[in-house]
């Protein structure tokens, strides 16, 4: 979670007019667009989280557990 507060914190801090206008287009999608955007935001976390979570494994020399 922090970690997501520092990301969304650093593109309001950086960009705040250009994450409104994104917020305007994402407005104008219709509902069931936005629902997929959604899944694919899910699936594609799911999948960065398996990959650190396997770059750990490796790194460690075996399946992560001490």
């Amino acid at each position: 979670m922090g970690l997501v507060l520092v990301t969304e914190g650093l593109a309001w801090w950086l960009a705040p007019s250009l994450l409104e206008r994104l917020l305007d287009m994402l407005r104008s999608l219709p509902v069931p667009a936005r629902r997929q955007l959604g899944l694919l935001a899910v699936v594609s976390g799911l999948i960065l989280l398996w990959a650190a979570h396997q770059m750990g494994a490796q790194v460690l020399g075996g399946s992560g557990a001490m």
